[in-house]
């Protein structure tokens, strides 16, 4: 399994960019999906999950309202669409997936998934 994400860029505070995340291989129709970010001296950070299987979506309390996860219906690419960007939100962002379902009070958690994108930087000047 192969992840590939990019969109990130840099951007002034109040705007808006949106991540892209491919995959390839095979994964089970219902394995998560999430996006994760690190910023420079932090640990990576859950930023939104998809439960495939419920087709529902989760987030950081410091991404809620300003950020949005979809998936297209071929279910191989997923999106990140960050609005009103704050300097805060500046961070590598990572796509990630798994194998096998996953019960929801462990998608935020990094250690549980076994496939990583490459990350993508967002920068966001004040």
């Amino acid at each position: 399994v192969q992840l590939q994400a990019f969109g990130g860029g840099l951007v002034q505070a109040g705007g808006s960019l949106r991540l892209s995340c491919t995959t390839s291989g095979h994964t089970s129709s219902s394995a998560p999906m999430a996006w994760f970010r690190q910023a420079p001296g932090k640990e990576r950070e859950f930023v939104a999950g998809l439960d495939t299987w419920s087709s529902r979506t989760y987030y950081a309390d410091s991404v809620k309202g300003r950020f949005t996860m979809s998936r297209d219906k071929a279910k191989i690419t997923v999106y990140l669409e960050m609005n009103s960007l704050k300097p805060e939100d500046t961070a590598v962002y990572y796509c990630a997936t798994r194998n096998r379902r996953i019960v929801i009070s462990a998608l935020s958690q990094a250690g549980q998934y076994e496939y990583w994108g490459q990350g993508t930087q967002v920068t966001v000047s004040s």
